[in-house]
């Protein structure tokens, strides 16, 4: 297993569309493997493939505390059946936009259908924290970042912090 790099937006992978996965193979298993340790380092509760830039319908999500052990879903193909008709508000951040964060308003609970880490069909009904998570991990499949979900202007204002703290590191 190995750390990867995360990308940082607005790097241009982020906005491409991943292609799907052929075929659950043992690639496709250590690029889960590489993003869940990915994750853990960061440290975060989910990662899609593209944030580190490989454009495939990949997603890795946990959301254990601290105190109990890892849970990791691997998923593959995802793809979002149902949403719910209620919508719920919450503030969502992401490890592609280090320490912004804003209020995105989802669906609050949805159905996702998708392969796992041996290539068979699952699907899983998802509310709260769970829900959150898939969906934001979903969009990012199909390049969408949670603050395209917000107004221009809240948008902007994230992004302009952003920059400003990436050149203040750099």
């Amino acid at each position: 297993m190995a750390v990867r790099r995360i990308l940082i937006a607005p790097h241009p992978l982020l906005k491409l569309k991943a292609r799907p996965v052929e075929r659950v193979d043992d690639e496709i298993r250590r690029l889960m493997d590489d993003m869940l340790e990915t994750m853990y380092r960061a440290p975060g509760i989910g990662l899609a493939a593209p944030q580190i830039g490989v454009s495939l319908r990949v997603v890795v999500v946990d959301l254990a505390k601290k105190d109990e052990p890892p849970a990791p879903m691997r998923l593959v193909n995802p793809e979002i059946t149902w949403r719910s008709e209620e919508q719920v508000v919450m503030e969502e951040g992401c490890l592609s936009l280090p320490e912004q964060f804003a209020e995105v308003t989802r669906p609050a609970a949805v159905k996702v259908r998708y392969l796992d880490e041996r290539g068979e069909e699952r699907e899983v009904e998802a509310d709260g924290m769970l829900a959150r998570c898939l969906q934001h991990e979903v969009d990012h499949l199909d390049g969408i970042l949670f603050v395209d979900r917000l107004s221009p202007l809240k948008r902007n204002m994230i992004m302009r912090k952003l920059a400003k703290s990436q050149r203040a590191r750099a």
